[in-house]
């Protein structure tokens, strides 16, 4: 059986999930993203979850087409892209029964002690516990167990926190985010970034922007809404992170160790005429 035999469903689309579908992809196997209908990522020019907004998003030279449903979206693969399908009732699970799911959802929503028992399940980080709501789990906090795989319990450390030399900015009041820059423009300090209700976002310091929210998404005051990188470089903020590609190693391991030991319970109506 050839690795593109397997479908892997990995649950969103953005930095980490970016990170681990581009890797599975060029490793061989079939995958598919699920998303939201509005996104909320910030690394849009690093992310696969741009294609909900654009029709359509390249990241490394891997593209990824939104599909209006899954049986279009597997016609994508043939051409060599990843399809993307909005899971809104959230059943794709279910009606594409894919050997493998990787749920790379940010923020988790509340886990269920449920594992589906077609498919092996990894989860990305804290909030995740093998052998309850997935099979293994990566570790996803920068550090030395960034992309180590757990057979058993979890990782307890957040990873919300940026990664050295980025500074977040949140929005100062609630209201819908209107942005005033673009990924990759050089700001200086005081600039305006964004506008939430007549509130200027402002820069604090003269960076590079490598995050920016979707223009017109509704927010809450204090949630992060740009990124601005002290590393000048051109390339800042599109490409996939070290920490994203990290990831994607730790479930490539999973998946290569864990499939040949997992095997799904036999159907019972198997071989019967």
């Amino acid at each position: 059986m050839h690795l593109s035999d397997h479908l892997v469903l990995v649950r969103g689309g953005g930095e980490f999930g970016t990170g681990v579908a581009v890797r599975l992809h060029r490793a061989g196997f079939t995958v598919m993203v699920t998303e939201l209908a509005q996104p909320r990522c910030l690394r849009r020019a690093a992310a696969l979850a741009e294609a909900v907004y654009a029709g359509s998003a390249t990241v490394e030279g891997v593209q990824a087409r939104l599909a209006d449903d899954p049986m279009t979206g597997m016609a994508f693969t043939v051409l060599n892209d990843i399809p993307l399908v909005i899971d809104t009732d959230n059943d794709l699970i279910a009606r594409m029964q894919p050997r493998i799911v990787v749920d790379a959802r940010r923020p988790l929503p509340p886990p269920t002690a449920y594992l589906p028992d077609n498919c092996l399940v990894i989860g990305l980080g804290a909030g995740h516990t093998a052998g309850v709501d997935c099979h293994a789990v990566v570790e996803t906090a920068r550090g030395p167990h960034l992309g180590r795989v757990y057979w058993e319990g979890g990782v307890e450390v957040e990873t919300d926190a940026p990664e050295p030399g980025v500074t977040e900015i949140v929005a100062p009041v609630a209201g819908v985010f209107a942005a005033r820059t673009e990924i990759g423009a050089v700001v200086l300090a005081g600039a305006a970034l964004g506008v939430v209700v007549g509130e200027l976002v402002l820069a604090p310091h003269a960076r590079r922007v490598c995050g920016l929210l979707h223009d017109g998404l509704a927010v809450s005051a204090g949630e992060p809404v740009a990124e601005l990188d002290a590393d000048d470089a051109e390339t800042v903020g599109f490409f996939i992170s070290d920490q994203a590609r990290a990831v994607g190693g730790g479930v490539l391991e999973a998946i290569l160790t864990g499939l040949p030991q997992w095997q799904p319970p036999e159907d019972p109506d198997k071989g019967r005429p």
